[in-house]
């Protein structure tokens, strides 16, 4: 496929932030849908470690992760002669167009954002302007691409909507410059929750490890894990385990990993102690996984591999960007360099 051809392809965007680890949720709630998707849309991927930094981060560990976390796309299958992977700190358009687009963006609209509640609680020592005007520098991430379809999940249509509503008002305001997005929401799924509170979200930012399978878990690490799982006061699987959230959340994961049900999977396990279901369960984890890491420690070990991909990926976003940039100075009145 050639170069006019990828870009004729419509635009998916999505990204995640450079903090905690990659978790099996992650995976299955985004990644695979990346992957899925790619045959059909130009897709632009991103680490976004500006984002990051509405939380105090160790810069050290915050360029450890950026890389990182670009290997596991690729691990996972994201192919990177399809679509476009840098990290979002080397395309300086997404700060420039962030401001203006908060200079459109209302103080009520802000104020009604949950996550910026959510994290003002959590880190309630550094509840800083970045954090609140946050969904701004997402709405830019989006528009900067003329982007297509953005892949949300529960707690980011908010921020999806915001964006949409911000285009719209510009759009009012001068000509039509943005392309307003549409959501994608992926076919009705299991959502992977915690193994140790499976009545919250697995997070790959959880402080307590035994609450997420990281992707790069070894397998004695994901053994002990599924093992210390929370269950219920019964012992073996039944149709009955689906109304219970401990046991329902591994039988949704082994259901999520092997594309069947998870009714199908309670009957196909039904009589079989919780200890064996978390054996098979365990199994199927590994499976996934093994290859995964085997393909990212290649990748992480080939720094200048990785390197030029994301160079190349922050050229071509840049390359975008700027065309993009240059409609809305024109718009807003910004004077071009090189003229008086």
């Amino acid at each position: 496929m050639n170069q006019l051809e990828k870009d004729k392809k419509p635009i998916l965007l999505s990204g995640i932030q450079p903090s905690g680890h990659l978790a099996l949720g992650n995976y299955v709630g985004a990644m695979r849908n990346w992957v899925n998707l790619q045959q059909d849309y130009l897709g632009i991927f991103i680490v976004v470690d500006m984002h990051a930094i509405t939380v105090r981060q160790n810069p050290a560990e915050l360029r450890k992760q950026c890389l990182s976390f670009a290997a596991q796309y690729l691990a996972a299958g994201i192919d990177p002669e399809k679509n476009i992977i840098f990290i979002q700190s080397h395309v300086h358009q997404h700060a420039e167009l962030a401001w203006i687009l908060s200079c459109f963006t209302y103080m009520g609209e802000l104020n009604r954002m949950t996550q910026f509640k959510d994290k003002s609680q959590r880190y309630d020592d550094n509840i800083n302007a970045g954090l609140y005007t946050y969904p701004a520098l997402m709405a830019a991430d989006i528009l900067l691409y003329q982007t297509d379809l953005v892949p949300v999940g529960a707690d980011q249509k908010q921020h999806l909507e915001l964006a949409r509503d911000i285009a719209t008002r510009f759009n009012n305001t001068y000509s039509p410059t943005f392309k307003v997005p549409e959501p994608f929401i992926p076919k009705a799924g299991a959502r992977i929750m915690s193994l140790q509170d499976p009545e919250k979200k697995m997070s790959k930012s959880d402080t307590n490890e035994n609450n997420y399978i990281s992707l790069l878990d070894p397998p004695d690490v994901l053994k002990r894990k599924i093992k210390r799982a929370v269950t219920d006061s019964a012992h073996e699987i039944s149709p009955d385990s689906l109304n219970n959230s401990a046991i329902r959340n591994l039988i949704n994961i082994y259901s999520a990993l092997n594309d069947i049900s998870a009714a199908e999977v309670a009957n196909q396990f039904a009589g079989q102690q919780y200890s064996s279901f978390k054996g098979e369960l365990t199994d199927s984890v590994v499976n996934l996984l093994e290859p995964f890491q085997h393909r990212y420690n290649e990748i992480i070990g080939e720094k200048g591999y990785l390197s030029d991909i994301l160079d190349e990926g922050a050229r071509r976003a840049h390359s975008m960007a700027s065309r993009t940039m240059s409609k809305v100075y024109r718009k807003i009145g910004f004077v071009a360099p090189g003229h008086p």
